[in-house]
């Protein structure tokens, strides 16, 4: 098959998109396809009449995740380096590229990748691509949306409210939540812009942060829940075996996720017995429907060190495929190598919207 690996973008996760992008890219050329490792943002500039060699092309454009660290970017400086300072999201030949492949794999993470908006596009473009349709991709993807359905449908969540620009100033007292809190974007991923606050004086710096430094819109305040960290992808609708998260310094933040090291991920968790774990899977799976997904996902857990239960904290419509990511890892778990978790991941999506 022609397939175009799409990553990069002007996500704070862009980096980590690169990564997961040369990734699928190589185990694609490997099975024997003929793909190619496209940034959206920046595109291809090429002849128009020469794109079909695109997929020829010996280096399937992986010089582009080459010296990519997993560190935020500087976005300001990415968009100042293109050379045609467009203001249009998408890169030269983007479209005709994508439009040329057989499908389009989104290696794309946060932000307009993994929004709905990106796969909105393609829908009306008649471009076939990989992961969860655009519904799915924007009711998960924006954090409070998700969180009322669940409560809705019975799926277990911390309960939960938003601040946006308007309201960032509300006193604390009024809010009807107590320290210590978790305040994060709605809409964002890899624990970017994440605060866990114990005093007032903390709170209102990462409200300070939140608003005026990472740029956010909107953001979620939760109750902090002491608790272990679990993840269960979901692949055709089905849960895979739960990955246990422990960060080493306690908190699975932006560098314990992706540097190695970071964090011991234990698949299956041996902290969990199997009554819980099936419990889990099958809450797994029931987010995943009740968020009108279909492909692939992955929903993460805490488990509260006071009570024992479990609650839902989101659902990740484009989670990451690095090498250090958790999808990949309780795929293999499941006995399904990293190879052939893409092949299924581009089969599920065919038989999903394209046939």
């Amino acid at each position: 098959m022609k397939i175009i690996v799409l990553a990069g973008g002007l996500s704070p996760e862009r980096d980590v998109s690169l990564i997961s992008g040369a990734g699928i890219c190589k185990t694609l050329r490997e099975s024997g396809h003929q793909a190619y490792l496209l940034d959206v943002y920046f595109g291809l500039p090429y002849d128009a009449d020469k794109l079909d060699e695109v997929f020829d092309l010996p280096d399937a454009g992986l010089g582009i995740a080459e010296g990519i660290k997993t560190t935020m970017p500087d976005l300001d400086a990415l968009k100042k380096s293109r050379p045609d300072q467009s203001d249009c999201y998408l890169g030269p030949n983007v479209i005709e590229l994508c439009r040329m492949a057989d499908i389009t794999f989104m290696a794309l993470h946060g932000s307009v990748g993994e929004n709905g908006k990106l796969q909105a596009t393609f829908d009306i473009l008649g471009i076939r691509y990989t992961g969860p349709n655009s519904l799915g991709c924007s009711l998960s993807m924006n954090k409070l949306v998700a969180k009322q359905i669940f409560k809705m449908s019975r799926v277990a969540t911390p309960r939960g409210t938003s601040l946006n620009r308007q309201t960032k100033d509300t006193p604390l007292d009024e809010l009807g939540y107590y320290l210590p809190l978790v305040i994060k974007p709605c809409s964002g991923g890899s624990s970017i812009g994440v605060f866990i606050v114990h005093t007032e004086e903390e709170y209102l710096d990462a409200i300070h942060q939140s608003f005026d430094v990472h740029q956010e819109e909107e953001v979620v305040i939760e109750p902090y829940i002491k608790g272990r960290e679990f993840a269960c992808g979901i692949l055709a609708g089905k849960a895979l075996p739960i990955v246990e998260i422990i960060p080493k310094d306690g908190v699975f933040n932006y560098e314990n996720k992706y540097q190695a090291g970071g964090a011991q991920e234990i698949c299956p968790p041996v902290s969990l017995d199997e009554k819980t774990q099936k419990k889990m899977k099958r809450m797994a799976e029931k987010a995943f429907r009740t968020l009108r997904m279909d492909v692939y996902a992955r929903a993460d857990f805490i488990v509260d060190d006071t009570d024992g239960k479990f609650y839902c904290l989101e659902m990740n419509g484009l989670p990451g495929m690095t090498p250090a990511s958790l999808i990949p890892k309780a795929a293999k778990a499941a006995g399904l190598e990293y190879g052939d978790l893409c092949e299924q991941i581009i089969d599920e999506s065919i038989k999903a919207r394209y046939q």
